[in-house]
C-alpha cells in the first residue's frame, strides 16, 4: 500500500527501509520530532526551553505545549502500534521500548522541574514521572481530542493545569 501510494515498486520501499519494522521505525523517528533533521528530541528547542526556564509553573506550561505538539503527531502511531502488537511480537517489543523511553523522558522533565521547585508533599520523583507519563499518553490525548472533541489548545491548558496541581506544591 505504501509503494502504491508513493508510486514506486514494492522493492524500492524495501530497499529504502529494509522491512515493515524499518518503515515503522522511520515513521516514529520523523513523527516524534516533526522532521528528519536527526537532532535528538531532548536537544531540541522545546525541551531545552523547559530546562532553561526558572519558573516552575512556566516550565509546566512550556512542557504541556511541547508534548501536545508531539502527541498530535505520535498518538496515531501509538494506536497503530498497539493494534499491530497483538499479532506482531517485534512491534510489541518496539512499543514497550518506546513506552520505557517515554518514561525516561518524563524523568528528564521532572529533573528540570525539581531543579527549580520541590514536588508536592508526598510525591516522589518516580511517581511524578509516572504521573506525567500517564497524563501525556496517546490514550489520554485521544480521549480528549478524538472522543471529547477538545481543541489542542484546550487539551494543552488542561494538561498544564493538571500537571501543576499534581506536581507542584500548593501556591506555586
Amino acid at each position: 500500500a505504501i509503494a502504491a501510494e508513493a508510486g514506486v515498486a514494492v522493492d524500492t520501499v524495501y530497499a529504502a527501509f529494509g522491512s515493515k519494522r524499518g518503515i515503522l521505525s522511520s515513521l516514529i523517528d520523523v513523527s516524534l520530532v516533526g522532521d528528519d533533521e536527526g537532532t535528538p528530541l531532548l536537544e531540541r528547542e522545546g525541551p531545552q526551553s523547559v530546562r532553561r526556564e526558572k519558573d516552575p509553573q512556566r516550565q509546566v506550561e512550556l512542557f504541556a505545549s511541547d508534548i501536545t505538539a508531539i502527541m498530535g503527531r505520535m498518538a496515531p502511531i501509538f494506536s497503530i502500534m498497539r493494534a499491530a502488537a497483538k499479532t506482531e511480537p517485534d512491534v510489541g517489543k518496539m512499543l514497550r521500548r518506546m513506552l520505557d523511553s517515554r518514561l525516561q523522558g518524563m524523568m528528564v522533565f521532572i529533573e528540570a522541574l525539581t531543579s527549580n521547585s520541590s514536588l508536592r508533599d508526598g510525591v516522589t520523583r518516580q511517581e511524578a514521572a509516572e504521573t506525567v507519563w500517564m497524563l501525556t499518553s496517546a490514550e489520554m490525548y485521544n480521549l480528549a481530542i478524538m472522543d471529547r472533541g477538545w481543541s489542542e489548545e484546550k487539551y494543552q491548558r488542561w494538561l498544564a493545569d493538571a500537571l501543576a496541581n499534581l506536581l507542584l506544591p500548593r501556591g506555586k
